[in-house]
């Protein structure tokens, strides 16, 4: 069974992680998460990224807010893929967490969403295992699916109502 894992710089972080669990779970794919900060817990973090692996992790979502270093750490010491979720701050909205993220420096990369993005973190995670995986790869492609069908019901019930109007 794929395995993603989901690490959080802090449990304040949680409720922005909580919709990539609910989406990777809905799928069948389970998940591992964890509390790990890139600065509280250097050692911790050290030790996870070397051991993902061989733990059976294939994917490693890194929430984190502020400096956001946690993603870059954790790709630093491993050849998984790792998605960059920013968490919204007081003090700039995100943009210091996704500035964070995005700029990793040469040879260290590590994807990103936007911030506050855990169900996109969750989808893009099960894009990259559906690579491997074609059972999980058939039910991205209903899940697209069955999203088209709903904007176009939306669509054509609001032309309905623009046509009465």
């Amino acid at each position: 069974m794929s395995k993603v894992a989901i690490i959080m710089g802090s449990k304040s972080d949680f409720n922005v992680v909580k919709p990539a669990v609910g989406v990777i779970n809905s799928f069948g794919v389970q998940t591992e998460v964890r509390v790990i900060s890139a600065h509280r817990t250097p050692d911790e973090a050290h030790e996870f990224s070397l051991n993902a692996e061989k733990n059976g992790i294939e994917v490693i979502i890194c929430a984190a807010g502020k400096a956001a270093h946690l993603g870059g750490v954790i790709a630093a010491n491993t050849t998984l893929p790792v998605i960059g979720l920013p968490v919204k701050t007081d003090m700039m909205g995100g943009l210091d967490s996704l500035l964070s993220i995005v700029q990793m420096p040469s040879g260290i990369p590590v994807a990103c969403v936007g911030v506050n993005g855990g169900e996109n973190a969750g989808l893009l995670a099960l894009q990259m295992l559906g690579i491997k995986y074609p059972e999980i790869a058939a039910k991205l492609k209903e899940y697209k699916r069955n999203m088209r069908e709903k904007i176009n019901a939306d669509d054509k019930a609001l032309q309905r109502e623009i046509s009465q109007t």
